[in-house]
């Protein structure tokens, strides 16, 4: 190889360490650790919500880890329950922090349909419905005992008849 072919080469090897060894730092430099940066105050104030979701997401997934029994039905619903119950732990969460008001009316509605769906996926198996309690967004309401009517529903009306008049 001739000294000026070697010189070019070493040149050409130079110059691209010197390209890679930059990038590497400059994205070393870019790449802080979550830990050492400050949020923005947008996301410090939706902190309280991004908690309580993650914790109900946690809570979620963690139920849905069902030991499978022989039963595929009873299977289902012991994993689409908790799947139910995260959708109700996510939207409650939603109307303590939220504030567009349609995304609002569409977390209560998904309360209730999901909270209807546990239902009937219990009753469908025989299993007995737990005593019905207040929304914790409702603060200092009784609970409902399951034995009474309290609903302004009319009689015979079901909440899809409801929904379609509202």
């Amino acid at each position: 190889m001739s000294k000026s072919r070697s010189i070019r080469h070493l040149a050409v090897i130079s110059a691209l360490t010197a390209a890679a060894l930059s990038s590497a730092a400059l994205a070393f430099a870019q790449d802080v650790p979550a830990s050492q940066a400050l949020p923005s105050p947008a996301i410090q104030a939706e902190a309280p919500y991004l908690s309580e979701n993650d914790r109900a997401m946690t809570k979620m997934m963690n139920d849905m880890a069902v030991k499978p029994s022989g039963n595929v039905d009873r299977d289902f619903v012991e994993m689409m329950i908790p799947h139910h119950q995260g959708a109700i732990d996510m939207a409650q969460a939603y109307l303590r922090y939220g504030t567009n008001e349609q995304l609002k009316r569409i977390a209560q509605e998904i309360i209730v349909d999901q909270q209807q769906e546990i239902a009937a996926m219990r009753l469908a198996l025989g299993d007995p419905l737990p005593p019905s309690t207040a929304a914790p967004t409702v603060p200092n309401t009784p609970p409902i005992s399951s034995g009474q009517n309290s609903s302004s529903m009319p009689s015979g009306m079901s909440m899809t008849d409801m929904k379609m008049r509202n």
